[in-house]
């Protein structure tokens, strides 16, 4: 069963998505709800009305349980954070990283415009991304038309950097 039958369920029948969520759960990723509630962040109170019926999921945690079937159904070679930066800011970046146990890549994607940094996050989600960082500038209008978690750069080191400059100067 997929994500996709999952919605359908939940479209197609009343309790449909409670019965499609046990089965995903039981059947595919022999997973208990305590595992999955640490996997996706969701507290196990808001699991259980749910699967007990007696709360109908809101979409805030209906996209959260979506989100946390991909990731648990994507092999470590699928996990990756895409990052959009020009290609300076890409020289220091590593290639992975350890995140709870599972190798997380990073993705680069270059640019050089805001519109280039704007089609750069639409295609890494359409990719596959589970997060994108990109700069501050893009960052709002980039949230607001993606639905996976978008973080901005913040260039702290450098505005450290440039006051140690200026000590003398002022």
């Amino acid at each position: 069963m997929t994500v996709e039958d999952l919605i359908s369920s939940m479209l197609r029948e009343e309790g449909g998505f409670q019965k499609a969520f046990r089965n995903i759960l039981d059947d595919e990723l022999d997973m208990s709800l305590s595992e999955f509630c640490s996997v996706s962040g969701i507290s196990q109170s808001t699991m259980y009305k749910i699967l007990e019926e007696k709360r109908e999921p809101n979409l805030r945690t209906i996209r959260q349980i979506i989100h946390a079937l991909n990731m648990i159904g994507r092999s470590d070679d699928d996990v990756f954070v895409a990052v959009i930066a020009s290609s300076t800011f890409m020289e220091s970046l590593p290639k992975a990283m350890e995140v709870d146990g599972r190798t997380v890549r990073i993705k680069e994607y270059t640019i050089s415009t805001v519109e280039d940094a704007i089609i750069a996050a639409v295609r890494a989600e359409r990719d596959g991304a589970l997060a994108i960082v990109c700069a501050p500038i893009i960052a709002l209008t980039v949230e607001k038309i993606l639905r996976i978690p978008v973080s901005p750069v913040m260039p702290l080191g450098s505005v450290l950097k440039a006051l140690d400059v200026i000590k003398g100067l002022v």
